[in-house]
């Protein structure tokens, strides 16, 4: 017989799990029916939680097919949101698709929907159907929909999810905001050294050279690098290119992308406002899957893979382990030593009260505030600093090329005298 974990709710309203024995999924639901109780959701022990680690050349497929077939976060959104109205609005969810196929401007959201509106006359169910397509719906957005399924309430976990992705659509252009500035006055700097190196300093060197002037160190220096960069300039971009290429498949290894993003979370400001921007979707997350019914070890590991940061996903990992063994939610993720007091404190009475997804709502908008305050004070101080930077760079180039011109004008004015 097989296993499979459940998670129901009696008429007072208490939710309890467990995992009962049985030789199909619909035998499952009839045990469970007859002793009483709302299901929520029913999953085979089979599936989800602990799955095996892909090797390198998978996470570089996956990531190709991703980028390949993936759709914007914003799409998705307002996806969820038309489909939640519609089904709330008596629809079906063939006919909901199919209509917001016909207006669907994007062509490759076209495409899924298209998959999806076939799947579901075949007989599928909107989450089997959107198994299919793991480049566009997320672990998490299926088995939020397959709960919904189950419990007979998809109409409101699909108007929870539409309000899920909002806030975390909302919260990652507040981030995304916050840092476009600064990456685009690197990019332009870079640009800046660019020309420098590549046009100015050349036509100065054919000066100098001209007048057979004794040259300073650091602008022979300058005059090197000019050189080695007009010379060898294809062999310049494929350095570039290799050190991105080779970054980017060190950051798909588990080793290299926890390295990599221990240092951003290290960062002064930026990584006090990343971090509390994971903590943020880390409970966003958590509350929604504890509202819809999902296991709690399925509900861990779910959160594992949304948070999008090596350092937390680790620490949910070994949390998820600890519970596994008998630990209580809120004492696993305190021995991982990442998680905020506050954080772990709410959990805590989370657990005792038996409200954790309401109290990790609460904490998911207490971390947004934090972002928004971190924002504004990132704002108001990047800009001179990056005014700073920019001007110390090119300044110092300049002042480089320069110096044999402030030494000739120093030997005359000491000749003079």
């Amino acid at each position: 017989m097989a296993s499979f974990q459940f998670v129901i709710k009696d008429a007072k309203g208490a939710r309890s799990e467990g995992i009962i024995k049985a030789t199909s999924m619909d035998e499952a639901i009839d045990k469970l029916t007859k002793e009483g109780g709302t299901i929520i959701s029913v999953k085979s022990t089979g599936e989800g939680a602990f799955k095996g680690k892909l090797s390198l050349f998978d996470k570089l497929m996956l990531t190709i097919y991703k980028i390949r077939t993936g759709v914007g976060l914003k799409v998705l959104v307002f996806f969820t949101r038309q489909l939640a109205t519609m089904f709330s609005a008596g629809l079906t969810i063939e006919k909901s698709i199919s209509n917001l196929e016909k207006g669907e401007k994007n062509k490759k959201f076209r495409t899924v929907l298209v998959r999806l509106s076939n799947d579901i006359k075949k007989g599928f169910s909107l989450s089997e159907a959107m198994e299919q397509h793991p480049g566009v719906f997320n672990p998490l957005y299926v088995s939020l929909v397959k709960a919904g399924e189950v419990s007979g309430t998809l109409h409101t976990v699909l108007d929870e999810l539409a309000e899920y992705l909002e806030k975390i659509e909302d919260t990652r252009r507040k981030v995304w905001s916050a840092l476009s500035y600064p990456i685009f006055i690197i990019c332009v700097l870079a640009v800046a050294v660019w020309i420098l190196f590549y046009h100015i300093i050349p036509m100065f060197a054919k000066v100098y050279e001209n007048f057979n002037a004794e040259l300073p160190a650091p602008t022979l220096i300058a005059i090197g690098v000019s050189d080695f960069i007009r010379d060898n300039i294809f062999f310049a971009f494929l350095t570039v290119l290799a050190i991105f290429m080779s970054f980017f498949l060190f950051y798909l290894t588990d080793k290299g992308r926890y390295l990599v993003d221990r240092i951003i979370l290290g960062f002064p400001v930026i990584g006090y406002m990343l971090k509390n921007s994971i903590f943020s979707k880390f409970c966003r997350t958590f509350s929604i899957l504890m509202a819809s019914g999902v296991p709690i070890m399925e509900t861990m590991e779910l959160v594992e893979n949304v948070v999008q940061n090596a350092v937390i996903e680790s620490a949910v990992r070994k949390a998820r382990v600890m519970v596994k063994e008998g630990y209580s939610v809120a004492g696993a993720f305190k021995k991982t030593g990442v998680f905020p007091p506050t954080l772990l404190q709410l959990i805590s009475t989370g657990e005792e009260t038996g409200d954790m997804d309401k109290l990790l709502a609460k904490a998911a908008e207490f971390f947004e505030k934090l972002v928004d305050s971190v924002i504004e004070r990132l704002t108001s101080l990047i800009e001179p600093i990056l005014i700073i930077l920019m001007a110390g760079v090119v300044g110092t180039i300049i002042i480089v090329i320069y110096l044999p011109i402030f030494n000739l004008g120093l030997a005359i004015s000491s000749g003079s005298k």
